[in-house]
């Protein structure tokens, strides 16, 4: 059965970094646009960053551009998003989630397989 596995989440002080990693038990993962997403407590799922199959293209969110880099190890079906810089407004569950669209894409309703999610907390 198809799916994604992230980890890698933890506690951090303000300016601190964290590396997430989101492991793909698929057999399309090296054809497969991946994406970043997040949910803080009490607000709606936002795009983080997401990357097609041959790291080509990516999209960031602004609140991201400049901070999180987002690559991908397609040899180890393994998908990244480093984050550095990381303020308390970062704090959320971030998923990872596949899509069939060929270019990376913000919107969550186009990818079809998500991750369990990994807790991101960010401390003043």
């Amino acid at each position: 059965q198809a799916e994604l596995v992230e980890s890698g989440g933890g506690s951090v002080e303000t300016g601190g970094s964290l590396t997430l990693a989101c492991g793909a038990n698929t057999r399309t993962f090296g054809r497969d646009t991946m994406g970043w997403f997040r949910q803080a407590a009490g607000k709606e799922r936002e795009s983080v960053a997401a990357i097609d199959r041959n790291s080509v293209n990516r999209y960031y969110a602004d609140f991201a551009k400049g901070r999180f880099t987002i690559f991908r190890d397609n040899a180890k079906s393994t998908m990244y998003l480093e984050m550095r810089s990381l303020k308390p407004e970062d704090t959320a569950v971030y998923y990872c989630a596949r899509t069939s669209k060929l270019l990376p894409t913000s919107l969550w309703d186009e990818y079809d397989l998500w991750g369990q999610g990994t807790q991101v907390t960010v401390s003043s």
